[in-house]
């Protein structure tokens, strides 16, 4: 038999403010498991109690946040936003009990998790990192590699998933509604051939998805050199190393170009060269924590 269509349950007279930091957890395990059983094994609850606690929380939001069927538990679109709600309410929380306790001590501890896109995490991140450990032992630096595609980097920061991103942004990719976020660097792309190719713009083009960003679209339409990509690579290291091999030219982000390998050479595109905004979003209630300041002070000394 199919499954039974949800209906939204009529609001309680308690407020959804009054959901409590266990059903929250609940809330986000159960999301994240996609299934009442699984995260009921994960908390180490019974299947009938994350059931009821669900239930009760969409009493209190007045909203089915989970569709329920034979694959296990969808979030709902409400269930999504509930969810992306929640992770970031028990950071904070998080966030209390660690400030707090450093309040007293004068310290400031604790894990900062940021997501950053794969060149950024190789080039960008370690020195900051190293900075930002020395002047502050105790925060512990949780850095997630994320493809920059879709929502990204800042999707993860929306979702509370990560306290920073490393994101492009800029103009024509800003800052998403509910984040916040600076330009750190602008990145210039250049053309990438094997070494002494007499002719490189002859060459086929590599390319790979994340290098799909609006902020070169433009400028490549108007470019009639420059063919249809005939290999797409998962990342700019496999391109990098195709490129190197004599199998193609690429167009690239400085930040890709980091620790090239033997046999390419990198040619400046010119003064109508296009550029990537690379900077960083967070969310407005971090924005004001120990850790989170101190991290963008630090990336701020990266400016160019």
């Amino acid at each position: 038999m199919p499954a039974a269509a949800s209906v939204a349950p009529a609001p309680t007279t308690t407020a959804a403010t009054d959901l409590a930091p266990h059903e929250l957890r609940i809330l986000v395990t159960v999301d994240g498991e996609r299934g009442f059983s699984a995260a009921a094994k994960v908390l180490g609850l019974t299947q009938s109690a994350v059931s009821h606690s669900i239930r009760g929380m969409e009493r209190k939001v007045g909203a089915v946040l989970f569709e329920r069927g034979r694959k296990g538990a969808t979030p709902t679109a409400a269930g999504a936003v509930a969810a992306a709600h929640a992770r970031r309410v028990l950071r904070l929380l998080d966030t209390l009990a660690a400030e707090a306790r450093g309040a007293e001590r004068g310290t400031v501890t604790g894990p900062l998790r940021i997501a950053a896109f794969r060149s950024a995490a190789l080039f960008l991140l370690p020195p900051v990192l190293e900075r930002l450990t020395a002047r502050h032992p105790g925060v512990e630096p949780e850095v997630r590699v994320v493809r920059e595609l879709g929502a990204g980097t800042a999707g993860e920061v929306a979702q509370g998933r990560a306290d920073v991103g490393i994101s492009t942004i800029g103009t024509t990719s800003p800052v998403p509604a509910g984040l916040i976020g600076d330009v750190l660097i602008e990145e210039p792309y250049s053309l990438v051939h094997p070494a002494g190719h007499p002719t490189p713009r002859s060459l086929p083009l590599v390319d790979w998805h994340e290098n799909c960003g609006s902020y070169t679209r433009r400028w490549w339409a108007g470019q009639d050199w420059i063919p249809k990509a005939t290999v797409l690579a998962e990342d700019d290291g496999a391109v990098l190393s195709l490129v190197s091999r004599g199998l193609g030219m690429a167009i690239m982000p400085a930040l890709s170009l980091n620790e090239a390998p033997d046999g390419i050479e990198i040619t400046d595109l010119g003064p109508e060269r296009p550029t990537r905004s690379v900077g960083y979003v967070t969310t407005p209630e971090l924005a004001s924590s120990v850790s989170v300041r101190a991290l963008i002070r630090e990336l701020r000394g990266t400016r160019r």
